[in-house]
């Protein structure tokens, strides 16, 4: 597998995850003799150990950001803690969204049971309805959103676009089995259509406006070619 190396520096790399790749193991995993990480991916393909600043699900796709030195994470991860970094990302989701919402629902964090707030801005960017049933219906319908998180919790927009009635297609945690056997049936696609789109930030070495974008993966061409939709930045 070759990964989309969207942009590097002498401090960072920024590369494209595709679709069901962890970044990296956790310890004692037991996947780590069956499939390879993103860093391990990474470490074949450019010959050198890489360190993350962010994360992303397994079943996300899209931008990941990651540094050549450990003494650099800090720095690219205080964008983050500082809202400093634009994150822009795009779903299919099942129905008709809203044209722009605020979601402000707390979400459980990443190693607890404790509930943190979280707050992202969903904007729909097209909308479609098929002449395809979907249990109950005679019709199903679908939504391309724009959803720009303000907080990084673990699952964000996946809770938060399931906690509007709206969950995204290919979800099998949060979203409708019934539209995600629709897409595989008709369109064979199966994985989840949430992608990491955009990051805007100033690099905090060099000083200067970064705006790095990914291409999408196959299964949103094909719907998007399907649909007649379109995505711009």
């Amino acid at each position: 597998m070759s990964l989309e190396i969207i942009y590097q520096d002498e401090y960072i790399v920024c590369v494209s995850k595709p679709n069901n790749v962890v970044v990296h193991h956790a310890h004692h995993s037991r996947n780590v003799v069956d499939e390879k990480s993103l860093l391990q991916l990474l470490q074949e393909q450019l010959g050198e150990k890489l360190y993350p600043v962010h994360r992303l699900d397994r079943k996300t796709s899209g931008i990941i950001l990651l540094t050549r030195e450990t003494k650099f994470v800090s720095d690219f991860q205080k964008l983050f803690t500082d809202n400093a970094i634009i994150k822009r990302y795009f779903g299919i989701v099942r129905g008709h969204a809203p044209e722009r919402l605020i979601i402000d629902s707390p979400v459980k964090g990443r190693d607890s049971d404790v509930y943190k707030e979280a707050e992202t801005l969903l904007e729909a960017v097209n909308q479609i309805t098929l002449d395809i049933p979907v249990k109950p219906y005679d019709t199903s319908r679908y939504s391309l959103v724009r959803l720009t998180p303000k907080t990084g919790r673990l699952h964000q927009l996946r809770i938060h676009t399931n906690k509007i009635s709206h969950p995204l297609i290919g979800d099998p945690k949060y979203g409708d089995k019934n539209h995600n056997l629709m897409y595989q049936e008709n369109f064979n696609c199966g994985n989840l259509f949430l992608h990491a789109k955009t990051l805007e930030f100033q690099h905090p070495y060099l000083k200067k406006e970064l705006i790095l974008s990914t291409s999408l993966p196959e299964d949103w061409k094909t719907i998007l070619q399907t649909f007649n939709w379109s995505i711009s930045e």
